[in-house]
């Protein structure tokens, strides 16, 4: 495409291995978490990278662009913000549903803090589309999207994961981040095969590549970013690079950062394996359409005669209509997964544990990192004690409410037993309330009413907004 920036080779930048990210040698670029980042008062190390002239590219987790709902303005606006303090040359984000519920179910609004796959069907390709546009309206620079890893699978889909990205591509112009790791990923836990996926997406639309380490566990491959890159996953990006040249190429680590020599390594293996020599594959033709015209699938707003589809960022009677289809079938999935109601129909519900046990274990982990004090105060009692809270009970308003909710959970059964660690608990929370506690009556009445909402859900019985 036009005009896409050459990045080289980068890593992921995180405050847990900044001062190594910035010797590391041979390092193009950085992508930064963007949520993470406030942009009147940005880490030193990055300011730092800035000053040596090492590209900075905010990378969003939050939109939901998969989602049923239009993005939100305020989201949006905080990433166009980041990007343009970082002096960005593009922003990206997931094809991914993030939250569900709300308006368009009326029913309360739940929050996956995981990042889980579209199905591949028109209507999600409609509203997707919408919202890529939204987006890139909003925006100062160009929109990456990325493709992401699933435990899971969607019942009934209409497309392969190419042919989905290939009309997502021509329909908005937006720019692919490739992920080889979840294409692998996807091979292992779906069947999926990452050749032919490459085959039928358009690579010349590729702003750049993430490269990630995982590990097989509950019979599944998990996408951890906390394992070593595998010789697998480097034969995918091998594959990518006989087809095409990539712009930019990302080590990805998020957890368990091993030393610096294991870092350099690991992007030793990348630089290797995009510099070996290999005949590359012609790029696939654009405007051909995924399955030679998305018109001769989809004829909703084709315009012109190439059988190629617009989406409008405007609302229209076909497109809402799949959103209340798109909301009420991720609402029920999201549902099933953090709320523990039943498994929505075609879905292997094996997998479904193992997703929702996913989920809720990086909730565990991520409270733990963000609210150190707790696992101190609680010792060895605060997994459990963390996984018993959070089974069937979704997250609400992030990770640091979570957190909240959490210990006063604890504090309104009386927990724990020791009476000091009880106090602690307590001042912890009334730092970061802002309030005293609850008292007695009214834990005792929280308690209550969070178990028939427990029990509702057991039985099936769908929750209804306040009127």
């Amino acid at each position: 495409m036009k005009d896409t920036p050459q990045l080289g080779i980068g890593i992921g930048w995180r405050p847990e291995i900044a001062e190594t990210v910035e010797g590391l040698p041979g390092i193009d670029w950085v992508e930064a978490v963007a949520e993470n980042l406030c942009p009147g008062h940005l880490p030193e190390s990055l300011e730092r990278l800035r000053e040596r002239g090492v590209t900075v590219v905010p990378h969003g987790v939050s939109l939901g662009l998969g989602g049923a709902d239009r993005p939100g303005a305020g989201r949006l606006a905080d990433l166009a913000a980041r990007a343009e303090a970082l002096g960005s040359p593009l922003v990206t984000e997931h094809i991914a549903f993030v939250r569900a519920g709300g308006a368009l179910t009326a029913s309360p609004v739940l929050e996956a803090g995981h990042l889980l796959p579209v199905p591949r069907t028109w209507d999600a390709l409609r509203a997707l589309c919408e919202n890529v546009r939204i987006a890139q309206d909003s925006l100062p620079v160009p929109l990456a999207v990325e493709n992401i890893a699933a435990l899971i699978s969607w019942p009934g889909e209409e497309m392969s994961e190419g042919q989905f990205l290939a009309e997502l591509v021509e329909r908005t112009g937006a720019r692919l981040l490739i992920d080889v790791a979840n294409l692998h990923t996807n091979h292992v836990n779906l069947g999926e095969d990452p050749a032919t996926a490459l085959g039928e997406l358009p690579v010349e639309a590729i702003a750049y590549v993430h490269v990630a380490g995982g590990t097989e566990r509950d019979g599944v491959w998990h996408d951890t970013h906390a394992h070593p890159v595998t010789r697998p996953v480097l034969d995918v990006l091998a594959e990518l690079r006989s087809r095409v040249s990539p712009p930019g190429v990302l080590l990805e680590r998020d957890d368990d950062f091993p030393p610096a020599a294991e870092l350099a390594g690991e992007l030793a293996l990348i630089r290797e394996t995009i510099t070996a020599r290999g005949t590359a594959v012609p790029a696939r033709p654009t405007g051909t359409g995924a399955t030679g015209g998305a018109g001769s699938a989809d004829t909703s707003g084709s315009t012109g005669t190439s059988g190629a589809v617009t989406c409008s960022t405007g609302t229209s009677t076909g497109t809402d209509s799949a959103r209340v289809r798109l909301a009420l079938s991720q609402t029920a999935l999201l549902s099933a997964l953090v709320a523990g109601t039943p498994a929505p129909e075609g879905f292997d519900s094996r997998r479904l544990g193992v997703q929702s046990r996913a989920l809720t274990a990086k909730r565990a982990g991520v409270v733990a990192r963000i609210a150190p004090e707790l696992p101190e105060i609680l010792g060895d009692g605060f997994r459990p004690a963390f996984l018993s809270y959070a089974a069937n009970r979704p997250m609400r308003d992030g990770y640091r409410r979570d957190a909240l909710d959490f210990v006063e959970r604890l504090l309104a059964e009386g927990r724990p037993e020791d009476a000091a660690a009880r106090r602690r608990l307590a001042l912890w929370w009334r730092e970061r309330a802002g309030s005293r506690p609850p008292r007695r009556a009214t834990r005792f009445l929280r308690v209550a009413r969070a178990a028939l909402v427990t029990h509702g859900r057991a039985a099936g019985v769908p929750e209804r907004s306040a009127p």
